[in-house]
This record gives structure tokens, sequence and C-alpha cells, in this order.
């Protein structure tokens, strides 16, 4: 099982989920761009590789990283260590917790939120007459 990553590493992947694919030089770019920042982005790259989050194609000169986990699966780890850690695994109040931050969301998003929770009560028969028998 692949290892939850750090911020820093949740950096790097979110570069190589967004292009596919990066040399360490393109991760230095996009995200250190000053004095020994190549050196923390090679040296984080081959932790990474160590830990699975990374896959590593050595076959050229300048090696080619690309993400060793999906966005997918880095959000349900790092939801699921919150949802322990932080709300002693209420869903509900992680929730409420969200939507009550401050920032509204967007109408696309309460359609989103909606669509969900439709289907998780579709699926559960929570809520409605499947439910009830």
């Amino acid at each position: 099982m692949t290892q939850r990553p750090t911020e820093a590493e949740l950096a790097v992947l979110k570069v190589l989920w967004d292009r596919g694919e990066a040399t360490v030089r393109d991760i230095y770019e996009a995200l250190y761009r000053e004095g020994n920042g190549y050196t923390a982005a090679l040296k984080l790259l081959q932790v990474m590789h160590a830990k699975g989050l990374v896959e590593r194609d050595d076959s050229q000169r300048a090696h080619v990283y690309r993400a060793g986990i999906s966005r997918e699966t880095a959000t349900r780890s790092l939801m699921g260590d919150l949802l322990t850690r932080v709300f002693d695994g209420s869903a509900s109040q992680l929730v409420l917790s969200a939507l009550g931050t401050g920032r509204r969301p967007s109408a696309d998003e309460m359609a989103s939120i909606r669509a969900l929770l439709d289907r998780i009560e579709g699926e559960t028969g929570v809520g409605g007459e499947e439910g009830a028998a």
C-alpha cells in the first residue's frame, strides 16, 4: 500500500496529474525556481519513488516521472485520515464544517452536492420511500 503524501509531495503530484509526466527540471520550474530548489525537487522525487507515490522512466538521460497514485486515491486517503483524526469518523461533521467555512458553494457545486446526496440516498434507501418497507 502506498503511503499518504505529505504537503510537499502533494504539490509534486498535482503537477504530475496536470501534466501527465515531468522531469526533475519541470518540477523544479513549477514549484521552486530558486537556489537549491533543483536539488530539493530531485531528493523529493527520489523519496516519492521509494514510497510508490511516483513512477520513474530512467530510459532517457533526464528521468521522466509520472504519478504512481491517482488523484482519487490520494483524495480518499487524505479525506479518510482527516475524517478519522479531526472528526472522529463523522462524515456529517466533516461536510458541515466544510460548508460552514464562510465560502459559499457555487451553483454548480451545490448541484453536484445535491446529485451526490440523491445518489447516496438511492443506494442506501435513506430519507426516501425506498427505505420504508
